[in-house]
């Protein structure tokens, strides 16, 4: 048998550890319930990313009429295109986007007021030794010149997923601020995928000190970067939660934590998934289409109903299931 101390110890450890959990769980769960109400559905700002496949020669021209269909009646106003990776030095070699004007051509052609954004990203250096350095004034210089290579080719905006990016990453900002002065010089929209807001206090600080990863952004620094660019899109799915209700409900946190503090001539996006992968951070039994729709409805009905620059970012065609369309169009339509 345990002696008193060992009992204890072990005692608080349980309402250290073991409470918290359970009170976070039951206010999540609390969260996802509710009517979201009139209001709450697309206001045609809807995007979706979409594969390589797409400018490396792979897609068709029935792909595209394929897709046309597919998204017709819907809200999805952006395309966010992948042409990239881009070089750990910044640049971008035009290799990798040889169909790029076929497909801007064609989508404007068959589907009018619909954007061609190009998505670039890279890994960050942060958390190992290989990857984009942001810290390097020459490497924020070659992205910006990315991003200028990229408009020249005819993409309508440009969209960075940069990855993994610690909150309060200066030189980041900074970039933003360099990529901004471009694309409003040419009248096109700058868009970026952002990581989740932490979702208690100092979440991120303890996940910091224990692991030495970053996953949630402060809620400052995500209306930092939310202020430096038209269009911000929420990865809100890789959670870890293991139960569709949590998960709606902490999509619903999401929501209304990134809406306090996006400007309201930002567009703010709301990630779905539209994958299926099962590991430690994703249960795609939990994440589902319909949970993060009701939840994006709830948290944006609680929070600003009448925001007009508001929709939801679909992630990644390739991987998308029939259901998940129906989903996303009985839910959020």
């Amino acid at each position: 048998m345990l002696g008193t101390w060992p009992r204890r110890i072990a005692c608080a450890l349980v309402l250290v550890i073991v409470v918290p959990v359970l009170t976070a769980g039951v206010a999540l769960r609390l969260n996802f319930t509710g009517d979201p109400g009139d209001g709450t559905r697309t206001r045609g700002r809807d995007a979706i990313w979409l594969g390589h496949a797409w400018v490396d020669g792979r897609k068709k021209d029935a792909d595209l009429a394929a897709f046309a269909a597919r998204i017709r009646g819907t809200g999805i106003k952006d395309l966010y295109v992948h042409a990239g990776p881009l070089e750990h030095d910044g640049t971008l070699p035009t290799s990798r986007y040889p169909r790029a004007s076929w497909l801007i051509g064609a989508v404007h052609r068959t589907m009018p007021g619909i954007r061609v954004q190009a998505w670039l990203g890279d890994r960050l250096a942060g958390e190992g030794p290989d990857g984009l350095r942001l810290e390097r004034a020459a490497s924020r210089d070659a992205v910006v010149g990315s991003a200028r290579q990229i408009l020249d080719a005819g993409f309508d905006g440009v969209h960075f997923d940069l990855e993994p990016l610690h909150s309060g990453d200066a030189h980041y900002l900074s970039l933003l601020d360099d990529l901004h002065a471009l694309t409003r010089a040419r009248a096109a929209p700058l868009s970026v995928a952002a990581h989740q807001i932490d979702p208690l206090p100092a979440a991120q600080t303890v996940l910091g000190a224990v692991s030495g990863r970053g996953k949630w952004w402060s809620q400052k620094y995500f209306g930092q970067v939310a202020r430096r660019v038209d269009q911000i899109a929420v990865m809100s799915y890789d959670t870890w939660m293991p139960l569709e209700g949590l998960y709606g409900g902490y999509v619903a946190e999401q929501t209304a934590l990134a809406l306090e503090v996006t400007p309201r001539d930002t567009d703010l996006l709301m990630g779905l998934p539209f994958f299926h992968e099962n590991d430690l951070g994703h249960h795609a039994s939990a994440e589902t289409v319909a949970a993060a729709v009701r939840g994006t409805r709830l948290g944006l009905g609680r929070t600003d109903r009448g925001r007009e620059r508001f929709g939801v970012a679909l992630y990644v065609d390739f991987a998308a299931e029939d259901g998940d369309w129906a989903a996303y169009r009985e839910g959020w339509h």
